[in-house]
This record gives structure tokens, C-alpha cells and sequence, in this order.
């Protein structure tokens, strides 16, 4: 089959490699139809890490895939061949005390596809994984449309955990895909006004379309000052899915004292310096989010 292998720092080459093969009684083969980029795919083409995480060569990136079944191991009953699926990247063990509490994405044994040194990822004609993983979608869902399941579950994750109420007034820092997913999930449920803010011109253009109560560029104009101007009270819940490195100085400078600051984008360094006496004196609550957990059915 063939496979896009990142050989180098921003060096993909497509290849032929083996095509994988059912082993366990569990498992399904799919053919990946459509694949999404990730932050974090990025990140593994531009630096060759996220943290620890470090990208051994070759490697096969990408987890946001949809595809059709191609064959399933003799225990599976949750799909069959023929199937639309999307699916659900991460592998979890079942069995250890985070997976028994609740806490699959936190597994102890979690391999996630398209992570360096856990699972090669998606950008290929077929991947192996188990029945646990594959989400069946109707003949109206597009491939596309497939793909944007699991940015939108992390959404939906984030937003449980965060728990909003019709109260709380929001600013979403970053109007990408998981920005704006998180702006759709917020959208279906009783909250205050949403504020977004993004350096990037035609995703504000777009979050537009959603009718935020203000869209902001912060290479043009003072971001905070004019949200502030229009919620002198300030903000009851800041998500932060940029990880843009000013963009948290702009979280905690939006936060209201008791404010909450959800932290979902994936920043390109190792250690983030937060001022921590306007974090004491508000007395704000960090939340981070670690991908997330039973949200993509």
C-alpha cells in the first residue's frame, strides 16, 4: 500500500509498504478514505516533536481519518465490511486504573495513531485497529464531515468539563478547527455572550457567520481593551485553543476573579511562564484538556 512518511524536518515522500493485517479477534481493517491535519501534525512536520514526544524517522502522521471497513477479526460485531466509519484515535488498554475510572484518554497504556513511538498514523491506504475504535456514520455524513468528529468530541469533552452556565460570558482565543468547534458546542447550549479572537483574517471572516458578540484581531487592534470596553465585569470562562503564547497573557488579562481558563491548544514550547500573582489575586482556575474522553459517539 502506499504511505505519506514524514522522512525529515517538512520532508514527506510517499512510499509502498506493507499493508497491515487483522491479528487480533477484535480487530478491523479500514481503508482510509480522508485524513485531517492536526496542530499537532504540524508540529511533528515543522519541529519533529511536541515535547517529549519526538519523531523517530520514518513516520506515518495523522489521526483525524474517516474510511470504510475492509475486513473484521472474528469478535467483532460493532461493524461489518462495506461500513462508513469515523474514528476514535486513541487506543486504550481497558484495564488500568484510569481506564476503569473513566479516564480512557489519561490510560496508562494509551497508544495514540500518528504519535511518535506509540502508532504509526493514518496517511495511508489502510490502518489496523480494534472495534473500539470505529464509529459508524450514516449515508448522509460526508467523509469530510467524518474527519471533524474528533476535533469536535475534544470540543464537546472541553465544554463538559468546563460546564458553562446561561450566566457565563466566553472568549474563545483562536478560531481555527477547534476553536470554532468548540463555538458550535457552545452554540447549542444556554450560555452569555462568546467573544473570539484570531490573528488570522478569514477565520474571523467565517467565526462571523456565527454571530459572536465581537471578533477581534490582535495584530490589529487591543483585543482585551475592547472586550473589556463592552464587559467591564470581564470574562467568566476564557478556552484557549491557539497556542499562541500571548494569547494566554490575553486569557488571563480577560479573566474575571473566579475566572476559569481552558487550555486546549498545543503551544510549541516545553514551558509556558504565567503571571502568577494575577492568577493568585483573581484567583483563577486552570483547566487543561488532554484530548478527550467517550465524546466522539
Amino acid at each position: 500500500m502506499k504511505a505519506v512518511r514524514l522522512k525529515g524536518i517538512k520532508q514527506f515522500e510517499i512510499e509502498e509498504i506493507p499493508k497491515p493485517k487483522i491479528i487480533h479477534p477484535n480487530d478491523v481493517l479500514i481503508k482510509i478514505k480522508m485524513v485531517g491535519v492536526c496542530g499537532s501534525d504540524i508540529h511533528y512536520y515543522s519541529t519533529g516533536r511536541i515535547g517529549s514526544q519526538i519523531v523517530q524517522y520514518p513516520f506515518i502522521t495523522g489521526h483525524e481519518a474517516a474510511g470504510i471497513v475492509e475486513e473484521v477479526g472474528r469478535k467483532v460485531t460493532k461493524v461489518k465490511p462495506g461500513q462508513r466509519i469515523a474514528i476514535d484515535p486513541a487506543v486504550s488498554c481497558g484495564e488500568c486504573d484510569q481506564c476503569l475510572s473513566g479516564r480512557e484518554h489519561t490510560c496508562r497504556k494509551l497508544v495514540f495513531i500518528g504519535a511518535p513511538k506509540q502508532k504509526e498514523g493514518a496517511l495511508c491506504n489502510y490502518v489496523v485497529l480494534k472495534e473500539h475504535n470505529c464509529f459508524p456514520i450514516s449515508n448522509n455524513t460526508t467523509f469530510e464531515q467524518a474527519v471533524l468528529s474528533e476535533p469536535l468530541a475534544i470540543a464537546v469533552y472541553s465544554v463538559h468539563q468546563s460546564k458553562p452556565t446561561s450566566k457565563d460570558n466566553i472568549a474563545i482565543l483562536g478560531a481555527g478547527p477547534i476553536g470554532m468547534s468548540v463555538f458550535h458546542v457552545l452554540r447549542i447550549q444556554t450560555v452569555g455572550d462568546i467573544y473570539i479572537t484570531d490573528r488570522i483574517a478569514d477565520r474571523l471572516e467565517f467565526s462571523k457567520q456565527l454571530n459572536p458578540k465581537y471578533c477581534g484581531n490582535p495584530n490589529k487592534v487591543n483585543v482585551v481593551d475592547e472586550i473589556k470596553n463592552i464587559e467591564p465585569l470581564e470574562i467568566d470562562i476564557v478556552y484557549e485553543c491557539s497556542g499562541d503564547l500571548e494569547a494566554y497573557q490575553h486569557a488571563i488579562e480577560l479573566l474575571k476573579p473566579g475566572g476559569l481558563l481552558v487550555i486546549i491548544g498545543i503551544p510549541e514550547v516545553d514551558e509556558i511562564a504565567f503571571p502568577i500573582h494575577e492568577l493568585r489575586r483573581k484567583e483563577i482556575t486552570i483547566l487543561n484538556i488532554r484530548r478527550q474522553s467517550n465524546s466522539t459517539q
